[in-house]
């Protein structure tokens, strides 16, 4: 079989059958009258075996060594050959991200372009202080690729460069939160807590509260508690269980309890917040500081019915609790003192 008639059977242009053939790879084994190369049916069967190899990533010199070499073992070659294909994915995913960055950044010109580049290469810096200034140093009307920002939220660490991104995505009209959103279900915690927290500043991004709602029933208890401290402080009353477990397990209870009353000025939720704070006063009788917690909380309540509590648990068989709720009851009613009108909001 002549060149050309190798070339049409077999794919591979007779430019390369001629480069095989300097190399040794494929020597056609015949000669025709005239000169010209001529394939048996095993030297096609040969460059069929050339490309298989080739197909797999080797070069030409190791697709040689593999057929002549019988030394030349499949196994450590193979292990290399992932690793290096690992590596390429890699590489190209990571470019696939920056184009697709760019291009949700909607440039108007190449300066657009540049400084997304610039805000990409600042946010895989080793320093936390080049990080944190590729956020805050973004130029006035610099396009805002707020996926690579919710993306760099969710794995940054370093807690000032953290609190600029947060700040940055705060600021970016809800952008990003379907990648935040998708961190929320991560299997590495760190990650959903670092989601919730930055959602959480995301006051006006549509869809937000869905999500904090959601993450109320996250197996880890920070993130419980940092969705219900969002939810809280955007009156959604369903937070209050995990906000009332909080004054009780004494996390974050002082923010807690602040949440509880701007949630009590509620009338939908203030019965709820009466009726969770009375119920954890029954269960925990016999421990103190428990007690005090529920009774700080309950002086941040709006309405009457959290005085009537105070005022019982001001002779409450705790003399510590007795003492607190004593105190108290003085402060609120000095209070009313100066605004009548409070004793009966």
């Amino acid at each position: 079989m002549l060149i050309g008639d190798v070339a049409r059977h077999s794919g591979v242009s007779t430019r390369m059958l001629r480069h095989y053939d300097a190399l040794g790879l494929v020597r056609p084994t015949g000669r025709t009258v005239g000169g010209y190369r001529e394939y048996s049916a095993e030297d096609v069967r040969r460059i069929f075996h050339v490309e298989g190899l080739r197909s797999l990533g080797l070069s030409l010199k190791q697709v040689g060594r593999a057929l002549e070499d019988p030394a030349f073992t499949p196994s450590g070659l193979v292990g290399d050959l992932i690793k290096w294909t690992e590596d390429r994915l890699e590489r190209d995913r990571e470019l696939l991200d920056r184009l697709r960055a760019i291009d949700a950044s909607a440039p108007t010109g190449w300066q657009d372009v540049l400084h997304v580049v610039d805000l990409m290469q600042g946010l895989t810096s080793p320093s936390a202080a080049r990080r944190q200034q590729a956020v805050l140093a973004r130029p006035d009307g610099a396009p805002v690729p707020a996926d690579v920002l919710a993306g760099a939220a969710l794995a940054e660490a370093d807690p000032n460069v953290a609190g600029a991104l947060r700040w940055a995505l705060a600021r970016s009209g809800g952008d990003g939160l379907a990648t935040l959103a998708a961190g929320t279900h991560s299997d590495d915690v760190d990650v959903r807590r670092r989601a919730v927290l930055t959602i959480a500043e995301m006051a006006e991004a549509p869809g937000a509260t869905a999500v904090l709602a959601d993450a109320l029933g996250d197996p880890d208890a920070t993130v419980r508690r940092h969705a219900a401290l969002a939810l809280g402080g955007r009156g959604v009353t369903a937070a209050v269980p995990t906000l009332v477990g909080m004054v009780v397990e004494g996390c974050n209870d002082v923010e807690a309890a602040e949440v509880l009353g701007t949630l009590s000025q509620n009338p939908g939720a203030a019965d709820a917040i009466m009726t969770a704070l009375a119920d954890e006063l029954a269960a925990h009788t016999a421990d103190s500081a428990v007690r005090i917690r529920l009774t700080q909380a309950l002086v941040e309540l709006s309405g009457t019915k959290a005085r009537e509590v105070l005022r019982g648990l001001a002779h409450d068989e705790d003399r510590a609790v007795a003492l607190v709720a004593s105190a108290f009851i003085g402060v609120l009613d000095e209070r009313s003192s100066e605004d009548p009108g409070e004793e009966g909001s």
